[in-house]
């Protein structure tokens, strides 16, 4: 698998250097240095918060650990990396990982970071800084820092993925697959919340901190809380649903896949199956050309039509998104851009210029993308309903209450509610489900699932 990842490096690279050639050229600039960061200390404390890369950084290389190291690119040059490696004996120096990626870079390894600065080349012309800025750089001679033009055009483009991107998602959803069927086991096997994340982080081959973002591992009534974040201990009480929302990633880009599972009531069962039945066709709409726009409201239908025919709301669809009552059951927006980051950059921007955005639907402010979709997007497709105190109140008190059955409510609301969410890239024929070797609800997983 790593060498049909490596296979499609090269023309990956030829891409963002075309990009970045335009970018650079538009702007006025001569150069690109990129920093990949570094690890910012706590108050008053010798130990630093967690490392996070820069993304434009492993946008260029396949290395995540690697703090204070530069990507510097000039057009019709070998891009070059300046790769720090500290001479200490405290930590293990960050390792430059293998593979056929190195034969594209100028590659030098330097033991201090001031050394970097006469190996960036700042000499050849006006250079743009992209980074964490820090205060010895102030001297060195950049052009401009985070040039805004050049930021916005990059990441307008980044939406679209190359192949070698794409093969590195695929692999970051094998990986999670593997996380969902040992937590899913886990939770029938009467672990804690605590105890299914441990088993999906030891299942996927993960430490927390190579996450790309916290796992969601809800019981019960936790599935109501849309970024739970506790993990509570305990084994015993009820288990009547779990709601897991949890990735992988590889060479830096991410999955993000959220699975919902009855603990064994018929009535919620039934509520997962559809559902995941409503979420497999709005998957089926993710097509180049169409406005995502389009397809948030299109969930926001479907969700109006199934709480009516569960007897959740008496109103039909049309009434239910026209009055906002699908709101307080579905809040958030039906996905988002993900690849470098989960979610990822330029979902509103309007064209490369990084000056206009496309505006979300009236009523509906949590939308995270309003582009159409294009050949090579990668997207989140995640309905849900869920049963929110805050939210609840707010229809009982301004007049959408009348639509909804509080009976029913009140007999769902322990189970907390239900996302699915996969991943699917859009191509010029048909979209393609990255997440798909993941079973779907209600199926029974078997443990030891084929990757």
């Amino acid at each position: 698998m790593h060498h049909d990842i490596d296979a499609t490096f090269a023309s990956h690279l030829d891409t963002l250097r075309t990009r970045t050639d335009a970018a650079l050229a538009r702007h006025g600039f001569d150069g690109l240095a990129i920093y990949s960061g570094s690890p910012p200390y706590a108050f008053l404390d010798g130990q630093p918060y967690p490392y996070l890369v820069n993304p434009h950084f492993k946008h260029w290389v396949p290395v995540t650990d690697a703090p204070d190291c530069f990507v510097v690119h000039v057009p019709g040059a070998q891009p070059r990396l300046v790769y720090f490696q500290p001479a200490d004996y405290w930590h293990r120096p960050p390792q430059l990982p293998g593979g056929a990626w190195q034969q594209a870079y100028d590659i030098h390894g330097v033991r201090d970071v001031a050394a970097a600065r006469e190996l960036l080349g700042l000499g050849r012309g006006r250079f743009a800084f992209i980074g964490e800025w820090q205060p010895e750089f102030e001297d060195w001679g950049f052009a401009a820092v985070n040039p805004q033009a050049v930021i916005a055009h990059l990441h307008y483009a980044r939406a679209v993925k190359t192949p070698y991107e794409l093969a590195c998602m695929r692999q970051a959803s094998r990986l999670a697959a593997r996380g969902h069927v040992a937590a899913r086991d886990a939770f029938l096997g009467g672990g804690s919340e605590y105890d299914t994340h441990m088993a999906y982080c030891a299942a996927a081959g993960v430490r927390e901190e190579e996450l790309p973002y916290g796992n969601i591992v809800a019981f019960n009534e936790g599935g109501a809380v849309l970024h739970y974040q506790h993990l509570e201990r305990g084994r015993g009480g009820p288990r009547r649903s779990f709601l897991i929302d949890a990735g992988a990633q590889v060479r830096g880009y991410a999955s993000d896949i959220t699975r919902t599972w009855s603990g064994g009531d018929a009535g919620f069962t039934d509520l997962v199956a559809a559902m995941d039945a409503l979420q497999q066709r709005l998957c089926a709409g993710i097509v180049a050309g169409r406005d995502y726009r389009d397809v948030h409201l299109e969930a926001h239908r479907e969700i109006g039509a199934l709480l009516h025919s569960t007897g959740i709301v008496h109103c039909d669809a049309e009434t239910a998104v026209a009055e906002r009552v699908s709101s307080v059951f579905f809040p958030h927006g039906i996905g988002h851009l993900l690849g470098l980051q989960v979610h990822d950059v330029a979902g509103l921007a309007a064209d490369a210029t990084g000056t206009r955005e496309i505006p979300r639907p009236d009523g509906h402010p949590y939308l995270r993308l309003t582009r159409s979709l294009e050949p090579g997007f990668v997207v989140t497709v995640e309905p849900g309903i869920y049963f929110i105190d805050l939210l609840l109140d707010e229809a009982r008190a301004d007049g959408r209450g009348r639509h909804i059955d509080w009976t029913a409510v009140e007999r769902l609301k322990p189970f907390g509610g239900i996302r699915i969410e996969d991943d699917v890239a859009c191509t010029a024929s048909a979209r393609q489900i990255l997440t798909h070797r993941l079973p779907r609800p209600p199926a029974q997983i078997e443990s030891g699932m084929s990757t």
